[in-house]
């Protein structure tokens, strides 16, 4: 049984109707306005954060008594943080008021501190305590992560195994830019220790991007690329046009039906 002319007409021209969006669907953020860009240069040392999860180690030369202390040490730390199946038993959690729960020591302060000192001030609990002797405390991320949303072919949180990543190595991690995408509009939202959130803009195109104190990017950053004007006049000039191309077909499907009957 053949179907009439229209109706094969209007299954052609349904999924022009559903591909279609608008321009404010495919571009996001822009609003938002820069954050004060901090010009000198900060460690790449991250500083520990609220519902951040260490991976905390102790050894020395009594393999017995370093027991108690690892029993949340994670194994396997790099292959956790690549599956991203790291849960909240597996390590220490900052708690929402910048502490962990160590072993013997107690509540320690983390939010707010390097894993550097963090580490100092366990060593120095283990031996003023007189828990251990000579120990030597290893500490690690286990959800160090950044996300990058946009015109990239790959969309997605990553999982950054080596606590150190740069903005092209998320950008390349997430299969590179489109054709579609700014390069002169990489949007970064970050948030402090403190719960602050601050967002700057980016240009791949100037020779600063390699100085900026954004260029490494820290842990749960968000990376947004924006899509380029054709792009968005593209969409635009299509939803435009669509509603009078669809009517256009619609009267020509009736008065071909009419005359073939």
């Amino acid at each position: 049984m053949k179907l009439p002319f229209r109706d094969l007409l209007l299954f052609a021209v349904l999924p022009l109707m559903f591909s279609c969006a608008s321009t404010k669907s495919i571009t996001n953020f822009n609003e938002l306005p820069d954050s004060t860009i901090v010009f000198n240069v900060q460690s790449l040392e991250p500083v520990l954060q609220k519902n951040d999860i260490l991976n905390i180690s102790v050894s020395s030369l009594n393999p017995e008594a370093n027991q108690a202390f690892n029993l949340y040490t994670v194994v396997n730390t790099q292959g956790a943080a690549v599956s991203g199946t790291v849960s909240q038993s597996s390590g220490f959690l900052v708690d929402q008021e910048g502490y962990i729960q160590f072993p013997m020591l107690g509540n320690i302060k983390a939010a707010g501190y390097t894993k550097k000192q963090l580490k100092e001030t366990i060593t120095k609990g283990l031996i003023q305590k007189k828990l251990l002797y000579e120990p030597i405390v290893a500490i690690r991320y286990l959800n160090y992560r950044v996300t990058v949303l946009g015109e990239v072919e790959r969309p997605n949180v990553f999982n950054i195994p080596g606590e150190k990543v740069t903005l092209l190595e998320a950008l390349g991690l997430a299969g590179d830019l489109t054709p579609f995408a700014r390069r002169d509009n990489v949007l970064i939202i970050h948030e402090d220790e403190n719960g602050v959130r601050q967002t700057v803009r980016m240009n791949l195109n100037k020779e600063d991007l390699f100085t900026s104190p954004y260029y490494y990017l820290k842990s749960n950053d968000i990376v947004y690329i924006s899509p380029n004007k054709s792009q968005a006049v593209g969409t635009s000039t299509t939803k435009q046009w669509l509603p009078a191309i669809l009517a256009g077909m619609s009267f020509l499907a009736i008065v071909i039906d009419r005359v073939t009957r």
